[in-house]
């Protein structure tokens, strides 16, 4: 992997914020594009700006044909066994909502459970909320361990012969573990609950394979793996996508339309109604191919080095509290920590105004600051475009931030 040749494929990462060269430390909330992403959805409006599925004119099927084949990278991408499994949604938080609101709601009766962690972004909370509570289901939660995974043992107490739905992050967005997703899909299937998988902080940055996995759902977005914002994709088991109802309705999702009646396309296209996000589709498709182009297990391991090399450093600063594994290998690429005696919010602020760009507040996941008991954190998160400068940068940034709020000063002189 020529890191010097990826950093200059990413534009942004040109730019200065306060007289500064920007450092990107952001990526699991959004990542950077490549330019070849960018020039992807320009050639689109460019070149190719047309509806799809729905005309005969060349540019129509040509828009078409790379839609759809961009469904079939995806599929490839995680190891579906058909592309017909792929559906676009504009989100990770809106793939599951249509699985909570198009399977589970009018599947689950009084008494049935569902079972989450403690440690789930909101997008993977409130559904289950809405569903129980629309239900009658009883939402249950799985504590997380001292490594920041959920523990095996509570979730082997928690699913029972009741539990009708078990759905899980694969990789935490706040500690950055990897959770065994493998072996709850194992315990959900052997009380016939089905199990769905948020791959949101997953499929960016690791291979992931539903194959193996044996999950019925995943769900991840795009625009945290180099694509647009706006696009997401929800992967289902052929049964479960054909059992599942749409959620929204009108054009190309329809076969036949009466007046009193539809009936609806098959899967996946049922779910498609409207216009899609065509570029965004296919930019995805571009992104995958970089992605694959550099190859999965070599980003992984490349963000396990800099995760390492920057815990090292942190650690020998006194008053940092890392949260989460003592081991790097248990973070990919998220560190999510506080200093003693300064708020969160004051640190971000510190490191931008020294050009670092990192995220801190509840990281949409309040209930596990709750469990941790805490507000709000900091959280530093690598993808593969940065390298040990910007780790050198953000530790000499951090302790001057630490020391300037150590030395008494107000929030707001200047600690450049």
């Amino acid at each position: 992997m020529d890191k010097s040749s990826i950093r200059e494929d990413f534009p942004i990462l040109s730019r200065r914020i306060n007289d500064a060269p920007m450092i990107y430390l952001d990526s699991a909330a959004t990542s950077q594009k490549p330019q070849v992403v960018i020039d992807k959805i320009t050639d689109y409006y460019t070149n190719t700006n047309a509806n799809v599925h729905r005309g005969v004119s060349s540019i129509s099927v040509q828009a078409t044909d790379e839609y759809e084949q961009a469904r079939g990278k995806v599929a490839k991408f995680i190891n579906a066994e058909s592309d017909r499994q792929i559906v676009f949604t504009r989100s990770t938080t809106e793939s599951l909502n249509w699985i909570a609101n198009g399977y589970a709601k009018d599947r689950l009766m009084p008494g049935d459970e569902i079972v989450i962690s403690v440690a789930e972004h909101h997008s993977n909370i409130i559904p289950w909320q809405q569903v129980a509570a629309s239900t009658g289901a009883k939402l249950k939660y799985v504590q997380v361990n001292d490594e920041g995974q959920i523990d095996l043992h509570d979730t082997k107490r928690q699913i029972t012969d009741k539990t009708k739905i078990v759905s899980m992050a694969m990789v935490s967005n706040v500690m950055g573990a990897t959770n065994p997703v493998k072996e709850v899909t194992n315990m959900a299937h052997a009380v016939g609950a089905k199990m769905i998988v948020d791959a949101a902080q997953a499929a960016p940055h690791m291979p992931v394979d539903v194959t193996d996995i044996d999950c019925d759902f995943l769900a991840f977005s795009g625009h945290k793996m180099l694509a647009p914002t706006g696009i997401g994709v929800l992967y289902g088991k052929m049964d479960v996508l054909d059992e599942m109802d749409p959620v929204q309705f009108g054009g190309e999702m329809i076969d036949i339309v009466s007046r009193q009646s539809a009936t609806f396309q098959p899967v996946p296209h049922k779910f498609e109604a409207g216009t899609p996000n065509i570029a965004g589709a296919i930019a995805l498709g571009t992104a995958i191919d970089y992605l694959n182009s550099i190859g999965m297990d070599n980003i992984h391991e490349y963000e396990e080095q800099l995760t390492q090399s920057c815990m090292q450093e942190m650690q020998k600063i006194d008053g940092i509290t890392i949260y989460g594994s003592d081991d790097f290998k248990h973070h990919n690429g998220i560190i999510t920590f506080n200093i003693k005696g300064i708020h969160p919010h004051d640190v971000a602020t510190g490191l931008d105004l020294q050009g670092i760009e990192v995220r801190a507040g509840h990281h949409c996941a309040q209930p596990l600051m709750d469990y941790l008991e805490v507000e709000s954190t900091v959280r530093v998160s690598f993808y593969f475009y940065n390298n040990q400068d910007d780790v050198k940068r953000f530790i000499e940034a951090l302790i001057n931030v630490k020391e300037f709020f150590a030395n008494g000063n107000r929030q707001d002189e200047s600690i450049i």
